[in-house]
């Protein structure tokens, strides 16, 4: 079924061009279109106003008209930095061992969840056998050195296994598993060494930044659903505020 957008019908040479950009999507040809969609409806619409150029720039000239989002202020920043210190921490490390259990293609989720909440929960009440249980289960190179992934920062992991690691008490076993793109987590602790706070002065230009993208996405959002409700759109079932932004 052809996807139409106010009598434009979308043609298989535009997803062509645009579906690379997709690939790390859940359903990358939705994906695909869903922005081909925001994009025509911008671009009709940037028509509407009178805009000129070619498409990119309408598009940027619209959403320069249209969304105004002003900036964060000082007390604003200050608020946002006394309510999230922990994100302002430099030098915290924690020691982490963890075991792997890969989620690959043909893999059975359902069993592989079994298995490793099975195995979690022996090492809860025996979590000294955490490198001899590494060695056994791991999918990761750990598992050689009984899962021993060393000391760990902020960045240095993907942000689920991040957000585990340094929220979870020290030398301690991770009492759920851990959900990552890699597959699920054992996690264990060691020790913690605790990081200092940077001033306020010195990341608040880093935060007033951070709150006014925030601003704007959301701003996004909410017009490109208006524009989207006010356009013929059909072949296509769109997300509402979900949808992808224009790119």
């Amino acid at each position: 079924m052809p996807v139409i957008v106010n009598n434009y019908e979308l043609s298989d040479a535009e997803m062509e061009q645009e579906l690379p950009q997709h690939q790390g999507a859940v359903d990358p040809l939705k994906s695909a279109m869903t922005a081909l969609v925001l994009r025509r409806v911008l671009v009709d619409k940037a028509n509407e106003d009178g805009f000129s150029g070619d498409d990119e720039q309408k598009i940027e000239d619209l959403l320069a008209q249209e969304l105004k989002v002003p900036d964060a202020s000082e007390e604003e920043c200050r608020r946002y930095y006394d309510l999230h210190q922990p994100r302002f921490l430099v030098g915290e490390l924690v020691e982490v061992n963890h075991i792997l259990f890969q989620v690959t293609a043909n893999v059975d989720l359902d069993a592989l969840r079994q298995q490793a909440q099975s195995v979690l929960d022996e090492l809860i009440s025996q979590p000294s056998e955490f490198a001899k249980a590494a060695k056994t289960y791991s999918n990761c190179p750990s598992a050689e050195v009984g899962g021993n992934l060393g000391q760990l920062g902020h960045g240095d992991t993907v942000p689920e296994f991040e957000k585990a690691i340094f929220s979870a008490a020290a030398h301690s076993v991770i009492t759920r598993l851990v959900e990552t793109r890699f597959g699920l987590h054992i996690i264990q602790l060691g020790r913690k060494v605790a990081g200092r706070l940077v001033p306020f002065e010195q990341v608040q230009n880093q935060i007033a930044d951070s709150m006014q993208r925030a601003s704007y996405d959301r701003a996004l959002q909410q017009y490109l659903k208006v524009v989207v409700g006010q356009a013929q759109i059909t072949g296509i079932q769109l997300d509402g505020a979900s949808s992808p932004l224009v790119q």
